[in-house]
């Protein structure tokens, strides 16, 4: 069992301890965090590493440490103050690295948690960063207090708007009448290249018209509109 905190989010920490700043509630409780729209789901981990770090008590209130720690006003003075607590509950990662703790390299920060609490892979590399956090607290790193802003979708952006255009030379609407029907259609041109052209032909067909009706109506259409 893992005895070193870790979470998948790191920056839900970051987020918290800098809400801790400027309004420290009575008591924090899993519910504090979910009400702070924070580490959805992954609250309880929240809470388990500010407990780690001697930030809260077992009942979510505010350890006498963390008096003195969140107290401070200056950004500077708050980092010194924190850098108390980290290195207090992470005193076997100093004690084998010292003072190089704060800046040791991924890999030999996994290999130490992962050794020390037979933890896997990926639970290591949570281990590592969430170490990696409180170290950027206590002024041994840069701070990023939420993550980066997702890309909007292009799906937007790839709309294509669709306009129509008609020339002002259009040809006039074609209308061709048989003895027994009548064939009718709209059309315009344009003199812009590549401009495209839509033609919405109707043809009203007589139910009872003969084979010499239609060819009539389709010759018609044909020289007129097709050929003209």
């Amino acid at each position: 069992m893992a005895t070193h905190p870790y979470i998948s989010g790191f920056g839900s920490i970051t987020q918290m301890v800098l809400r801790l700043r400027k309004a420290f509630p009575a008591t924090v409780t899993s519910e504090t965090v979910k009400k702070l729209g924070l580490a959805p789901n992954n609250e309880s981990y929240v809470i388990n590493a500010l407990q780690f770090v001697g930030i809260l008590d077992t009942e979510g209130k505010k350890t006498p440490a963390a008096v003195q720690v969140f107290s401070k006003h200056k950004d500077e003075d708050f980092s010194n103050a924190f850098e108390d607590l980290v290195k207090k509950a992470y005193s076997a990662l100093f004690e084998l690295h010292g003072e190089g703790s704060w800046t040791l390299p991924d890999e030999d920060l996994i290999t130490f948690f992962r050794q020390t609490d037979q933890t896997s892979h990926t639970i290591g590399v949570r281990q590592a960063g969430t170490f990696k956090v409180f170290a950027a607290l206590a002024g041994h790193g840069e701070i990023q207090a939420s993550k980066p802003p997702k890309a909007k979708g292009t799906a937007a952006q790839g709309k294509v708007k669709k306009a129509k255009k008609q020339s002002s030379g259009a040809a006039p609407a074609a209308e061709v009448v048989g003895s027994t029907g009548a064939a009718s259609a709209n059309s315009g041109t344009s003199t812009a290249k590549n401009l495209g052209l839509s033609v919405r032909i109707e043809i009203n067909l007589p139910a009872d018209g003969t084979k010499e009706t239609y060819d009539n109506i389709f010759k018609s259409i044909k020289d007129n509109l097709l050929n003209g």
